[in-house]
């Protein structure tokens, strides 16, 4: 099983290499097996990359929106069209089940393309301004040469997010995939130029952390978008002050969805357990402190124990799989951690916490894992794990369970399940966290923004409002008379 692309990096319309670079492989989480042989980029790629970027985008910026929205537009049609195959690059890349990834991860980035295609020409105006006889006027401007940082639980869905914005506002990019999923956005990169983009406006490159600053220390890029850790955002975020470049974080979070002791039990256990468990728990916004109302705590435990235990385990190209591995041994091992700290805390393990045995020993499977009696003061309930791990504590109250479900560092997602929709939307409007949902949980449609506040970031993706964050207003007084001075 093999997934080798031409070369490591794609830069100004074609594949490029250089021997220099470090080499790393790409493994397929499932067996263990290398599928694919690159090498990080050297200076000399970034520097090649962003030159191509600062070369293709005036010439870009000059044309209509119409005009490049119709070449994205195109791009997500070339996508749809190849739904299939990009999904099995996708489950190869990352591990997650093809029955996921057909549907979650291309489909969601051809979304992306379409939508900021479509909105281009009417969402990039400006306004005019009366003053008497003069008038000014507002103008959205594109910053420039715009680079893209992405995590690898979303790896072609991320590059999507970050391009199709930034594309439709007249800037160019550079997009470095994690190193652990470099494969999808390279297939981006064919299909975009496939569309018609002009060659330099969307280049990969492949590396590390260290890799990063060399691209967010450019003195040619204005702004940086990244999805990763707190830790990592932190470090991204100070080097970009250092030059007042523009920033986009969209970072971690250890997220509360609060379970009433009304709502429709079944749902909230779906609600639950498509927080904590879709793509084997390694999603920033998932509800990993899932707060149940002690009055259904026994029967909502109960339900969830039956449903988890019957999730499928298995290959992650069979369409009947359910859930696949994570996405490294040493993520994996990570996340074995956590369990054994929650168990050596006291928290009370309902179901998982160990490797199945029915799969193969090189890949890095982890059994869907709930702890029940967990308390705030736990670390599995305080510290991201990411990974297939639900901690559910219980409440009394409304004005407890919002105290509690706020006392934290991270602000990304959060989410309420209660047939009393008066309630749903008070307790929301009290919650801190900047996407948050009810009833429902981890649905992010392009035409809703997503992002967090507190540490968990700041900026937003998708929707109308990601626009804002790849343009600059620019203000225009027009004098309709002569120019007098009192001197």
């Amino acid at each position: 099983m093999k997934a080798q692309p031409k070369a490591s990096h794609f830069i100004d319309g074609t594949y490029v290499e250089d021997m220099e670079g470090a080499p790393f492989d790409s493994v397929y989480p499932a067996t263990g097996e290398v599928i694919a042989k690159l090498r990080a980029a050297t200076p000399t790629i970034v520097e090649m990359a962003v030159a191509a970027a600062k070369r293709a985008q005036p010439e870009w910026a000059a044309i209509s929106p119409t005009a490049r929205g119709r070449i994205l537009k195109r791009a997500a049609e070339i996508m749809r069209a190849r739904n299939r195959e990009l999904s099995e690059l996708e489950t190869l890349d990352t591990g997650k089940p093809i029955q996921e990834t057909i549907v979650a991860d291309p489909t969601s980035g051809a979304d992306s393309l379409e939508f900021f295609g479509g909105i281009a020409p009417a969402a990039l105006n400006g306004s005019h301004i009366p003053l008497g006889g003069d008038f000014a006027y507002t103008k959205r401007a594109p910053l420039g040469v715009c680079v893209g940082i992405g995590a690898w639980n979303y790896p072609q869905q991320i590059a999507c997010w970050k391009a199709a914005p930034a594309l439709a506002a007249g800037n160019a990019m550079v997009f470095k995939p994690s190193e652990m999923t470099p494969l999808g956005a390279l297939k981006i990169a064919e299909i975009l130029i496939e569309a018609g983009l002009p060659k330099g406006l969307f280049n990969v490159i492949q590396g590390d952390r260290a890799t990063g600053p060399l691209l967010v220390n450019h003195p040619d890029v204005a702004k940086v978008s990244l999805t990763g850790s707190v830790p990592t955002g932190r470090k991204v975020a100070a080097a970009a002050a250092g030059s007042l470049k523009h920033v986009t974080m969209e970072l971690g979070g250890k997220s509360p969805l609060i379970v009433f002791d009304d709502a429709d039990l079944d749902s909230a256990v779906s609600g639950a357990m498509l927080g904590n468990f879709y793509s084997t728990g390694q999603v920033c916004s998932n509800g990993t402190r899932v707060f149940v109302q002690k009055g259904i705590k026994d029967e909502f435990l109960s339900r969830l124990k039956a449903r988890t235990e019957k999730i499928v385990i298995g290959d992650p190209m069979d369409e009947a799989t359910q859930l696949g591995p994570m996405v490294s041994k040493a993520q994996r091992a990570k996340v074995l951690e956590y369990i054994a700290k929650g168990q050596a805390e006291g928290a009370r393990l309902v179901t998982g916490g160990a490797i199945p045995n029915s799969v193969p020993a090189e890949g890095t499977y982890i059994q869907p894992t709930v702890f029940a009696d967990v308390t705030d003061r736990m670390t599995i309930a305080r510290e991201e794990i990411f990974g297939p791990v639900m901690c559910v504590l219980d409440f009394k109250g409304e004005d407890e369970v919002i105290a509690r479900a706020n006392s934290t560092e991270f602000g990304l997602s959060a989410g309420v399940f209660t047939a009393d929709i008066a309630r749903a939307h008070r307790v929301v409007d009290r919650l801190e966290a900047g996407t948050l949902w009810i009833n429902t949980y981890n649905l992010c449609p392009v035409e809703i923004p997503f992002g967090g506040s507190k540490q968990s970031g700041f900026g937003r993706e998708n929707s109308v409002a990601a626009l804002e964050h790849y343009t600059e207003l620019k203000t225009v007084y027009v004098a309709m008379g002569t120019c007098e001075a009192p001197y």
